[in-house]
């Protein structure tokens, strides 16, 4: 079941097997941890293969030996320290502290994150995290260099292509993340990504997705989705 909580465009069978943060809790649900990730984003240079956009954002694999979500691509991010503070700003260290550790690039602090989405790991899942999602321009020619611990690959990829590996099975990503970058495809740029983040009126309203089904046949429902539990 925690495989195919994971995601919905791909056969579970597709996906590494489940870390044990993602264990089954069928108790009392656990407190969300307050937690910040960053998509980083920056623009291809023109004359790309791709001529219907230059949008790319920096993903990372996180390590086959990982706790929680081994083997699978993410966003730059992690939990919050004391140190990082409270409210928004806190959660934005966060976000610029665990780009730099996990991925070696320096941003900062006066660059803007712009919130895009904020969501909180389904009840059901032992480790949960209520997670904000930030989105930022990237400095100009840095390269991600992965930690080698949490994360052991980088990769910059246009969303429209990183959904399309995830539905053929070749990029083990997420529910949340697969989500996120469904809400970049429409931009063709940073720019555009950006103006689009900072006029959503629901960027910070919690997301709770839910699970519905057994374990045979589990299903994610968000709460805009007429079969969402009440």
């Amino acid at each position: 079941m925690a495989g195919q909580i994971t995601g919905t465009v791909q056969d579970v069978n597709s996906f590494p097997e489940a870390g044990p943060g993602e264990a089954i809790n069928l108790g009392k649900p656990s407190e969300p941890r307050p937690a910040a990730t960053i998509l980083l984003l920056r623009d291809r240079e023109e004359g790309g293969p791709r001529e219907e956009g230059v949008l790319e954002v920096l993903m990372l694999k996180r390590s086959a030996e990982s706790h929680f979500m081994p083997s699978v691509w993410v966003f730059p991010g992690g939990s919050l320290d004391p140190e990082d503070g409270e409210g928004l700003d806190g959660l934005r260290t966060c976000a610029v502290r665990e780009l730099h550790e996990e991925a070696g690039i320096h941003l900062d602090l006066s660059t803007e994150l712009i919130p895009l989405a904020r969501w909180v790991t389904p009840e059901v899942v032992k480790t949960r995290f209520d997670t904000w999602f930030f989105i930022a321009r990237a400095p100009l020619g840095i390269e991600a260099e992965p930690d080698n611990f949490e994360m052991t690959e980088a990769l910059w990829v246009n969303p429209a292509d990183a959904l399309a590996a995830a539905e053929g099975g070749d990029m083990a990503i997420v529910f949340p993340t697969l989500k996120q970058l469904e809400a970049l495809v429409p931009s063709a740029h940073t720019d555009q990504a950006l103006e689009r983040a900072a006029a959503d009126p629901n960027a910070s309203r919690i997301v709770l997705p839910k699970v519905i089904g057994n374990e045979r046949n589990a299903r994610v429902v968000l709460p805009h989705e007429d079969d969402y539990p009440d």
